[in-house]
This record gives structure tokens, C-alpha cells and sequence, in this order.
């Protein structure tokens, strides 16, 4: 089968010289009660073609359609599927329909970007290495509109990613609304960096957005960064400060020097309310506490307060996710999110070692506000720079930020085994971003690469083989309206 697909495939078997022509009267048929995934795939269909392509049940006899088929195959796990090409249909099998919308974003990669309208003949097999496969979205530096969160969550779902983590509070901007507690919308949320309107979700804006995320089985990861980066938090109650006195709101790209009152009753009744109000209103098992950066507590103090606020968590059924510091605390997050450039450290590999599961996000692979080069207009580069080889051409099994694939050792020399690898994120940090096309510039042509990474074996990986496919997905993008850096490193078409 002639593809470019990316993430590359478990297996493909080409069928050559078969060919399955979409016409006018092509169809796409559905499982019964799952309508929803069919109806997503033919509407990106719809628009690449302009044929009508309507949805009906996969009962329905006949030939020339997009069959989607419920199959009881332990095999293909929970978001594994089986696509088979042939003159006269298409036919996607899968277990779950979470595995049947990841095969339907083969069939939308298989399609040209111009006539003849046809699918390439075949078979794929497909399943996913790692269970997390995520990108952070920095909604608090800069604010994102409902819209444009949706049009990020669509490039996800295109690449086969399955959880969208927005990092909701910082210093500069608190961006959901919590009963009770008013003031973080009107004083928090009004505020970003180089001041401007800011803005803030209401309890309608966030349903939107996860159920807009659940329609394309992306898991929304709500994040709470505490007890650092609080200062919106800080500047909308008094109560929540050391001294009693509300701080001035904050449009820098500073960290380290806010922090919560750890020991206040308020500051506990502030986070139950808060973490539980988030808990009951999004869907799937995290919530995200932050902990990164915290510069104004001593080491017990510290470690004190995250094992309070896992606990917190747990009691609100989610398990808590932590950026690595945490991993400090006697009793860690049950997820680690390991951010720091280099090897996992020590205290994250004893964490391990304890059951907690390792979130892989080094930043000079995966900082996706990282500039790709000297004279790119955006992002920052404390982490380096991070161009599209940088971003692909990394190891998780090696759990460092450099290696070629396939060469870590069958025990990871850092003393942590692959088994303790939940998965792999992307993050783009909005210190630099002004609005939604500045995020697919940082973000094309380099989360591909990374979603790769994540799904695909180690052994199918190789960079020669990469650069020429992504090449081919630059005028999709652009077909697409997606605003894109032309990198030196891929061939891309004139």
C-alpha cells in the first residue's frame, strides 16, 4: 500500500495496482448506537470531496461503502483496529469505537489532497505502543477560545493522540470558573501575558469542550498548578496569601515566586472545592496538581502539601498527576509527568519502583514552544532548539532526551523498565503565543513526529523514511487552513 501515513503503522500489505474509488453515491456505514464516529469520518470526507457521503447503519446491504465494524478481538486492545482496501469497499474493523475513530484517521490520511478521490488497496494492522499519548496546552499565559481549543483538539485526532492536558492556572491568568469561589473568573481570568482581556471558561464553555473531546476520544486533563504559580489565584482572594493581602495581578513570564498559604484552613477548603468541582465535571480518571517551580517552601513543607493533595484528589475518585517534582513526597502522584532535559532522577525512578507511572515530556524534545532555530520568530529557547529530527528521533525505552530508536537496553539503565512508561506528551507553553495560528506554527511540523514516537514500535521508526512522509502531509495541512514552519530538514513539495 502507497501511504505516508504518521504515525507509521504495526503492519501494512500493499494491494498494488487496487484502488477503491469514492464516488457520489459512496456511503459510510456504522455499528449500530455508534453512529457518532461515522458520521465525524464522513464529515471530514465531505469536505476534502464535496460528495455526500451519508451515514447509515452498517446493517444496510450493498457494495461501494466505508464499512465500520464492532469486532471481539482481544488483540486489538482498546484503540487497535484492522483496515482492508479493496476495489469494491472499505472495511474497518475494531474492537472499541475509540479503535474504530483511530482507523478512520487512516482512512483520512490515505485520501489525496486532490482528484482522483481513491483509496490506495490493502490491509493495515494497528495498535498503539503507549496508553497516554497527550499534548499540554497552555490556555493560562494566553487565553484560547472555546473554538480554537477545538480546532487544537481536531490536529490531535488527526495524529491519533488521546488526551488533551490544558493547563488551566498560572500566575497570569486563572481560566475556569468554580461555584463559590467568583472572584477567579472576574479577577484571575482577567489577566494574560502583556496584558489584554485575558478571559476564563464557564461551566457551559467546559462542558463543550470535553464533550467536543469525547466525540474524538481525547481524555480531557484538567490542570490546577499549585501551590506555585498561583498568583491569579493569589490576586482574587486574600485569604490564600501568607500575609493576608491580595497580590497585584501579573503579566510577566517570571516563575517561583508565588506560592499558596499551605497551612490555611481556607487554602484547603479553596483546593477541595476547587479539585472537586473539577472532578465532577470532567469525565476520565486525572486530575493534574502541578508542583513544578516551587521555590518558596522548605523540602518538608513541600512534600507535606503534595501528599495532602493527592489524598484530596483520591477522595474526589481521580488520581493525581504531578510535574516531576513531586515525586519528592513519601507518597507521589500515581503519574509523574518528567519535564527536565536528561535522564529520569532519581527520586521519579524510586517513585516508579513504588507503582507511580512515568509521563515522558522532555523539553528538548517535546516543547513545542521551543524555537526550531536561531531566527524563528516565536517561542524560547532555554531548552534549546528543537527541530523536527529533535522532536522524532528520541527513545522513550531510554527514558533520556537523546538515542536513536530501538537502542535503549532491555532494562533501562536508569532502573526503570519500559512497563513504567504510561506514555509520552507534548506541551506548548504560551509565554509567546498571541492566538491559535501562532500554536499550529510550533506545533506543525513537529507534533506528527512525536505522536509517532508514541504509538508506533521503536523498530518501524527510522528518519529517512519519516521526513519523506511528513512531506506529503504539508499541503494536507494546508488544504486544511493550518498555519505551518517549512523546516529545512523535510523535502516538502513545491
Amino acid at each position: 500500500m502507497e501511504h505516508s501515513l504518521i504515525p507509521v503503522p504495526v503492519s501494512v500489505e500493499a494491494a498494488v495496482g487496487t484502488w477503491f474509488p469514492l464516488t457520489p453515491a459512496t456511503r459510510v456505514l456504522a455499528p449500530p448506537g455508534h453512529a457518532r464516529v461515522g458520521e465525524l469520518l464522513a464529515a471530514a470526507l465531505r469536505a476534502a470531496t464535496g460528495y455526500p457521503l451519508p451515514v447509515a447503519d452498517a446493517g444496510d446491504p450493498g457494495g461501494g461503502a466505508i464499512r465500520l465494524r464492532l469486532a471481539e478481538d482481544a488483540a486489538l486492545g482498546e484503540e487497535g483496529y484492522q483496515l482492508e482496501v479493496a476495489e469494491a469497499s472499505v472495511t474497518l474493523r475494531a474492537r472499541t469505537p475509540a479503535g474504530l475513530f483511530r482507523g478512520a484517521q487512516t482512512v483520512r490520511q490515505l485520501l489525496p489532497t486532490a482528484p482522483p478521490w481513491r483509496l490506495p488497496g490493502g490491509r493495515v494492522g494497528d495498535r498503539p505502543r503507549f496508553a497516554w499519548r497527550g499534548v499540554a496546552l497552555d490556555v493560562a499565559r494566553h487565553f484560547f477560545t472555546v473554538e480554537e481549543v477545538e480546532r487544537y483538539l481536531d490536529l490531535l485526532a488527526l495524529y491519533k493522540l488521546n488526551v488533551l492536558h490544558l493547563h488551566l492556572t498560572d500566575d497570569q491568568g486563572w481560566r475556569i470558573a468554580v461555584d463559590g469561589w467568583p472572584r477567579l473568573a472576574t479577577v484571575g481570568g482577567a489577566t494574560q501575558v502583556g496584558g489584554g482581556p485575558g478571559g476564563c471558561y464557564t461551566r457551559e464553555d467546559w462542558s463543550r469542550i470535553v464533550g467536543y473531546a469525547r466525540d474524538r476520544h481525547v481524555t480531557v486533563v484538567p490542570e490546577v498548578d499549585v501551590p506555585g504559580h498561583s498568583n491569579a489565584a493569589l490576586a482574587a482572594y486574600a485569604e490564600l496569601n501568607c500575609d493576608g493581602r491580595a497580590r497585584e495581578p501579573y503579566t510577566g513570564t517570571g516563575v517561583g515566586f508565588s506560592c499558596l498559604d499551605v497551612e490555611a484552613p481556607a487554602t484547603w477548603r479553596f483546593l477541595d472545592e476547587v479539585l472537586g468541582e473539577l472532578a465532577d465535571r470532567t469525565p476520565g480518571p486525572w486530575l493534574h496538581v502541578g508542583g513544578d517551580e516551587v521555590e518558596l517552601l522548605g523540602v518538608e513543607r513541600y512534600a507535606a502539601f503534595v501528599q495532602r493533595v493527592v489524598r484530596l484528589v483520591a477522595r474526589h475518585g481521580k488520581q493525581a498527576v504531578g510535574w516531576q517534582e513531586t515525586a519528592a513526597a513519601d507518597d507521589p502522584p500515581p503519574v509523574l509527568q518528567l519535564w527536565k532535559p536528561g535522564a529520569a532522577p532519581a527520586a521519579a525512578r524510586r517513585a516508579a519502583r513504588r507503582g507511580s507511572r512515568l509521563l515522558l515530556s522532555p523539553a528538548d524534545r517535546v516543547y513545542l514552544d521551543m524555537k526550531y532555530g536561531p531566527a524563528t520568530r516565536l517561542g524560547l529557547d532555554w531548552a534549546g532548539h528543537v527541530e523536527v529530527r529533535d522532536a522524532y528521533q528520541w527513545e522513550p525505552s531510554a527514558l533520556e532526551g537523546s538515542g536513536e530508536p530501538g537502542t535503549g537496553a532491555p532494562e533501562d539503565r536508569d532502573g526503570v523498565d519500559e512497563g513504567a512508561v504510561l506514555g509520552v506528551e507534548a506541551a506548548l507553553w504560551s509565554e509567546t503565543l498571541r492566538d491559535l495560528g501562532d500554536a499550529e506554527e510550533m506545533t506543525l511540523p513537529r507534533l506528527p513526529g512525536i505522536a509517532e514516537v508514541a504509538w508506533s514500535p521503536a523498530g518501524t521508526r527510522d528518519w529517512d523514511g519519516y521526513r519523506r512522509r511528513l512531506a506529503a502531509h504539508g499541503p494536507r495541512w494546508s488544504a486544511m487552513g493550518l498555519r505551518w514552519h517549512r523546516s529545512r530538514q523535510v523535502p516538502w513539495p513545491a
